[in-house]
Formats: C-alpha cells, structure tokens, sequence
C-alpha cells in the first residue's frame, strides 16, 4: 500500500477524492430537488392553495 502514495501525492488525491464527493453529493441533491416528491417545499403556496381546496 505504501508504495501507491509514492506514485500519488496524498494531498492532491486527497483534494481529488474530496471534490470528487463533494460534486457527487451536490448533483444527488439537486437530481432529488427536480423531482416532484422532493421539492415541495418550492412550491408552498401552490401545495398550500391546493390543501385549502
């Protein structure tokens, strides 16, 4: 194992690693913000006019 971290620099694969995450969780987070079952909350006052009815 050693031996790989003398061909990767661990701060920058760690940098890499983290950004990569980071990317991931963002696009997760707005693939579920677009779906109907999880943005409601941007459509309050539609939901609320809605359950008023």
């Amino acid at each position: 194992m050693w031996r790989i971290w003398l061909i990767f620099d661990p701060r920058r694969t760690l940098v890499a690693v983290c950004t990569f995450a980071f990317l991931m969780v963002m696009l997760n987070h707005f693939i579920q913000l677009s779906t109907p079952r999880y943005n409601s909350w941007l459509n309050a006052p539609v939901a609320a006019k809605a359950a008023q009815k």
